[in-house]
């Protein structure tokens, strides 16, 4: 490295000089590890987050949101459960957390709530953004959730729709005859989870090959994978490349 002012005395010409922070064995270290790298996530381990390095979290129990809600989540609950009668039946719970609104859904309801919040014109969510599931494994005994994304763009407003269905059992109707929106994200929820939308137009794997056995983000699959062969060289799945402890 070199700079305009570093000139010897005869013609002018730049001398390399050392940059600063190098040393002789690398050329720039990095600086010291600061105290808020450390015991993250509440770990006072290794600092391994991938849940092998004993790092325990408490699990928080969502209860049931008491009235008034706040912002507009009073108005949603009341315009679906007058617009919609089988609203006692359907509606396991209400929570409001973080200042969002989730609907808790019996399964073999959800289309039917689906298409009361977008058709009725004090609802008007028109948009179903994102199907996703969730695996509550040790947490509950209907440990796979599914979540809906609903947004009004109508009224601009964000509700959550919220189904659990079991691992023995785990189906549920699907809703893309109200929202198209969830084809593709329906399939990846089966392809990952196993969640068996029923009455799905084309429930195939997405992501995995169609003879893939098992769905990888269910939280009790297993960590190995599949040997990679790349320049003649084999990296081992992951599984094989660490200890675990």
């Amino acid at each position: 490295m070199t700079s305009p002012n570093d000139r010897n005395d005869d013609g002018g010409v730049p001398v390399p000089t050392t940059p600063v922070g190098a040393s002789s064995t690398a050329p720039a270290e990095y600086p010291p590890a600061s105290p808020a790298g450390r015991g993250m996530f509440g770990n006072q381990g290794t600092g391994d987050v991938s849940g092998y390095g004993g790092l325990v979290r408490p699990r928080r129990s969502i209860e049931e949101a008491s009235r008034p809600y706040g912002s507009y989540f009073d108005e949603v609950r009341d315009a679906l459960e007058e617009a919609y009668p089988q609203f006692g039946d359907a509606i396991e719970k209400v929570v409001v957390d973080r200042g969002e609104l989730t609907l808790h859904v019996r399964p073999e309801r959800i289309a039917e709530v689906c298409q009361v919040m977008r058709d009725d014109m004090s609802l008007r969510f028109e948009l179903c953004s994102s199907v996703s599931g969730v695996d509550y494994l040790g947490a509950d005994g209907r440990r796979l959730h599914v979540v809906y994304q609903l947004t009004s763009m109508t009224y601009r407003r964000l509700v959550r729709l919220e189904a659990a269905v079991s691992a023995e059992d785990p189906h549920l109707p699907s809703v893309t005859a109200v929202y198209p929106t969830a084809d593709w994200q329906e399939r990846e929820a089966y392809d990952m989870f196993g969640i068996v939308f029923d009455g799905h137009p084309n429930l195939t794997r997405i992501l995995m090959p169609d003879d893939w056995e098992g769905h990888p983000q269910r939280k009790d699959y297993p960590l190995g994978g599949v040997p990679v062969e790349y320049k003649g060289a084999e990296i081992p799945p992951p599984d094989r490349r660490r200890s675990y402890q």
